[in-house]
């Protein structure tokens, strides 16, 4: 099946084409044209030629696009889901959930593209200020382009376009190479609404060809990335003034305290450890246990993982199914052998059955390895036994990351004091650090990150701040 990508309103064929195959089975899916520069260049004429357009739209109007984005999705659910789980191999009641949240960012979306306002700034509290008032326009930066990953390929997507509309912004996308169908699925969806012609444009390809077009280009005012570190500091040494948003690695850590309830714990860790085969930005990859309860909460843990359904992303009972490229599975077993070599103990998992990396749980795993200090981004935990809370706070903070981090405890004084010393974007009390909801502002500090997701936060990099100041004397 040859696809075709969305530029300025229409459908456009390329020349070269890029066989998508199924993760799961290895099947190809569809044919997908291979943006050239050109083709990128068409994008963003084409997105400039609708600022105008998009820039006038009311409050309402453009939050009456963004519901109708929503509804569309209510209506077309399974059939979403079912595609990023056929492009991606993310098991279908993940997917179904993605397509719920994506719902919510756009509807979210639509309710903050009706509260952009400004604020009166108070001139005469300045001895100069008087007879003077002033206040502030929130104003449309221009074109985004939005570079997104495959492991959330219509929410992440979402938590870009959603305010990019709802801020006034035209845009062109880039997706994943693995899931472009979910961003052509969203164009159609967008094609439907009365978004002005050649505000959304979808371009696919490389990162090399069609990323680094849009870093470059003088017409981008704004690039917001989702994906690795080493990519991200690339866009922002290439981005030269252009505003730049950064959502990079992770390696997100719990601290598990004395007088928890394990069963409740362990059935959170479980699902934060190895939904979408750990493939989240904020999947839970080292857990920190007190002794008093390390031996229990291991048990527990284990039993409750080899209980976990593997096989087919189409079947809903499914838990856990392929990674997304073979080549990501082999990097994975060679750092779980690394670990075992440097002192960890296989607790679970560590090998691959019928094509699929079974989840697997490390015990006693050294700093160092790198299953602990850089994103394994795969279904695997470390869990390793600490003998304070303090301990565990070193260990979270011993990281070149730091997007979430949470804590179990029935301490009050042990939950605020790790909230304010955890060196991340995002504490969570009692729960995981996989936690998410789609209004709050998520975003971490080291080399998670800069800026703020979360679509309130996100249209407010979106925009830039106008000030306009009145003198009451001059001749009025």
């Amino acid at each position: 099946m040859e696809k075709k990508m969305y530029i300025n309103d229409e459908w456009v064929s390329t020349v070269e084409y890029a066989e998508l195959k199924s993760p799961y089975t290895q099947e190809v899916i569809a044919r997908i044209p291979q943006a050239t520069k050109e083709h990128v260049v068409a994008a963003v004429n084409a997105a400039e030629g609708a600022q105008q357009a998009m820039a006038s739209l009311t409050a309402l109007e453009r939050a009456n696009i963004l519901y109708s984005i929503a509804e569309a999705f209510v209506e077309k659910r399974i059939e979403a889901a079912k595609i990023i789980s056929q492009e991606s191999s993310k098991p279908l009641k993940y997917a179904l959930g993605e397509i719920d949240r994506t719902i919510e960012t756009y509807r979210f979306a639509g309710d903050e593209a009706k509260r952009l306002v400004g604020e009166m700034i108070p001139m005469d509290a300045a001895k100069t200020g008087q007879n003077r008032f002033a206040y502030t326009l929130e104003q449309p930066l221009g074109i985004i382009a939005a570079i997104t990953p495959f492991n959330f390929p219509q929410n992440l997507v979402a938590h870009k376009v959603g305010p990019a509309i709802a801020a006034g912004n035209t845009i062109v996308l880039k997706p994943a190479s693995q899931t472009p169908l979910s961003a052509l699925f969203l164009a159609e969806i967008i094609e439907q609404t009365t978004l002005p012609k050649g505000a959304f444009n979808v371009v696919l390809g490389s990162g090399g060809v069609v990323g680094d077009a849009l870093v470059e280009n003088e017409k981008v005012k704004m690039i917001t990335f989702t994906g690795s570190p080493a990519v991200g500091i690339q866009i922002r040494a290439k981005a030269g003034l252009k505003r730049v948003a950064l959502e990079l690695g992770s390696n997100s850590g719990l601290i598990v305290d004395r007088d928890v309830n394990i069963s409740y714990v362990v059935n959170k860790c479980v699902t934060g450890a190895f939904s979408n085969q750990g493939q989240v930005c904020i999947s839970l990859q080292r857990i920190y246990v007190v002794e008093d309860i390390f031996d229990a909460f291991v048990e527990e843990m284990v039993e409750k993982t080899e209980n976990l359904n593997v096989g087919s992303p189409l079947e809903e009972t499914t838990d856990i199914s392929a990674m997304i490229h073979e080549k990501e599975q082999q990097r994975a077993l060679y750092w779980i052998e690394e670990a075992i070599a440097e002192g960890a103990s296989l607790l679970y998992g560590g090998t691959v059955k019928d094509g699929v990396l079974l989840p697997t749980i490390l015990a006693n795993v050294n700093q160092r390895s790198k299953v602990s200090c850089e994103e394994v981004f795969a279904p695997i935990v470390s869990i390793n036994k600490i003998s304070s809370v303090e301990e565990g706070i070193a260990a979270i903070n011993d990281s070149d990351y730091g997007l979430q981090a949470g804590i179990f405890t029935k301490d009050i004084g042990t939950a605020f004091a790790a909230s304010k010393q955890l060196e991340v974007g995002g504490v969570v009390i009692n729960d995981i650090p996989t936690y998410r909801v789609d209004q709050m502002p998520y975003g971490g500090v080291k080399q998670s990150g800069t800026g703020k997701e979360g679509v309130k936060y996100a249209i407010h990099e979106m925009t830039e701040t106008k000030l306009v100041i009145w003198n009451q004397e001059g001749g009025l």
